[in-house]
């Protein structure tokens, strides 16, 4: 008798969880999306700033919540071992209270991961950013074998670029962008490396990390560096903006 298949055999990934003392990281399932959408909502930044690379909350409350939706549908439908993308539900005592994403671009050749996040209003303040940005860099780093961490913020976003000084990251570069139509930012590049990395007192709890490395690494012998302190060239950034820039890391 053929075994039912369960979404988890569907989309392996789904089977991922990182969990800290306080927070617990899963992929994002549709199911979060009514409470993620009702976290963006509640609010994430005051209304005459905006953290983002895309002004995505500025947006009526229906089209925020179609656009929230089918962002991390799409990012989720072209991910590829070449390009994928990770958007983690961020729960506390199972309720969602944001998102952490994490994005690479040929990673088996630059071995580097970009991230960005946002935590509802309601949750900042009370050390949730940097809790979640280290779950996500002690999996990359640890379970996949990344070697460099990559962010940004507006120079504005004095928690945000808090908590990246905080995991180690040092600042590598400086552009011009905009935050909304015709208003000029200066955006602050970041960079940590394996061995930059500030590592937190906890531990991380991963389950699902062999199946996230069948799907998202190419080849199983280049899964983790057998040598730790093999790195890439320093230049090779992944840098850009995103959707999702870490806005909201507040301590």
């Amino acid at each position: 008798m053929t075994t039912p298949s369960t979404l988890e055999s569907v989309w392996p990934l789904f089977t991922l969880r990182l969990r800290t003392p306080r927070l617990e990281l899963t992929p994002i399932r549709d199911e979060h999306m009514p409470a993620l959408v009702d976290a963006a909502l509640a609010g994430i930044h005051p209304p005459e700033r905006m953290p983002f690379g895309v002004p995505w909350t500025d947006a009526p409350p229906a089209r925020l919540a179609h656009d929230l939706a089918t962002y991390h549908w799409s990012r989720r439908a072209k991910s590829t071992p070449q390009l994928w993308a990770i958007g983690f539900t961020v729960l506390l005592d199972g309720r969602p209270i944001g998102i952490q994403e994490v994005t690479a671009d040929q990673f088996l050749d630059r071995r580097a991961i970009t991230s960005g996040s946002w935590l509802s209003a309601a949750h900042q303040g009370r050390g949730f950013g940097r809790e979640m940005r280290a779950a996500v860099l002690l999996f990359a780093f640890d379970e996949l074998g990344a070697q460099y961490a990559e962010t940004n913020a507006l120079d504005w976003n004095a928690a945000s670029l808090a908590v990246s000084a905080r995991l180690g990251y040092r600042e590598v570069g400086r552009q011009p962008t905009e935050s909304r139509p015709g208003v000029p930012e200066t955006q602050i590049d970041l960079r940590v490396s394996r061995a930059e990395f500030i590592r937190p007192h906890w531990t991380l709890t991963v389950s699902g990390a062999e199946a996230a490395r069948r799907e998202l690494l190419e080849d199983a012998e280049l899964r983790v560096p057998t040598a730790p302190g093999e790195e890439i060239p320093a230049d090779a950034s992944i840098t850009s903006r995103s959707t999702q820039r870490s806005a909201t890391d507040h301590e």
